[in-house]
């Protein structure tokens, strides 16, 4: 009888269920920017595809520090990494090239300049040692609600496509917005927001928005976009240094 009453117990236990796997930023990307692109130079052609002659800055909302340094810049420097630094990368004629290096952390690679930023998801800001591409903390952010409406832990799989990968990075050494040597400091961060889209013909671009906020050289945020198609594969990719 005892074992009848047992067995009718009620409210009935809870069923154990295994709670499913949490789902990784690779697997839940908001877009998909692997894959090899080349850089589309329409804004700002003189400054991207040639060496501006000292003091030549216009657009960049230099102080008068920024512009004391700028004036200072010396022609034989010209090729150098400190233009290949985080916040002006993206902004030089190249070719980029993005992978999955693990499930949390997406690469970018360039050709020109031959940098490497990795993109860290869900990893806490720890303090680094400074460098040209400093530490970047990447999230996805979204324009189309999940495949279900009980979130990722439900069943239904990851949220669908659609938004945008935002960068912030920091622990930058400094650097310089273009070629002539118009600086920004170790006390920048750079804001970048990556959205993919369609073209008529068949192709894919994407369009990376970036604001570099410096309160050392920069008297407001620095704001450009940059533009790069993708390429069908990595025929066209060649490293080349630069001048360290």
């Amino acid at each position: 009888m005892i074992g009848l009453l047992a067995a009718l117990e009620f409210p009935p236990r809870a069923i154990a269920r295994q709670a499913p796997p949490p789902v990784t930023p690779r697997a839940s990307a908001s877009i998909d920017l692997t894959g090899t692109w080349v850089s589309i130079v329409n804004e700002d052609w003189r400054w991207r595809m040639v060496t501006p002659p000292v003091g030549d800055f216009p657009g960049i909302p230099l102080n008068p520090a920024g512009q004391k340094v700028a004036q200072a810049w010396d022609p034989s420097r010209d090729g150098s990494c400190l233009a290949f630094g985080a916040a002006a990368l993206l902004r030089m004629p190249t070719r980029v090239r993005f992978t999955w290096e693990t499930d949390r952390t997406l690469k970018l690679e360039t050709d020109n300049g031959q940098q490497t930023r990795r993109l860290m998801f869900g990893q806490a800001a720890q303090p680094t040692t400074r460098t040209l591409q400093g530490r970047s903390a990447a999230e996805w952010t979204r324009t189309l609600p999940p495949s279900n409406p009980f979130g990722l832990g439900f069943p239904g799989g990851p949220p669908r496509p659609g938004g945008a990968l935002k960068v912030v990075t920091i622990n930058l050494s400094g650097g310089w917005l273009r070629r002539n040597g118009v600086p920004y400091s170790e006390n920048a961060v750079v804001t970048e927001y990556f959205d993919r889209f369609p073209v008529p013909n068949g192709g894919e671009w994407f369009v990376v928005t970036t604001a570099v906020d410096d309160p050392t050289y920069l008297s407001r945020s620095f704001v450009t976009s940059s533009h790069f198609r993708r390429e069908p594969d990595d025929s066209k990719w060649k490293p080349r240094p630069c001048r360290a």
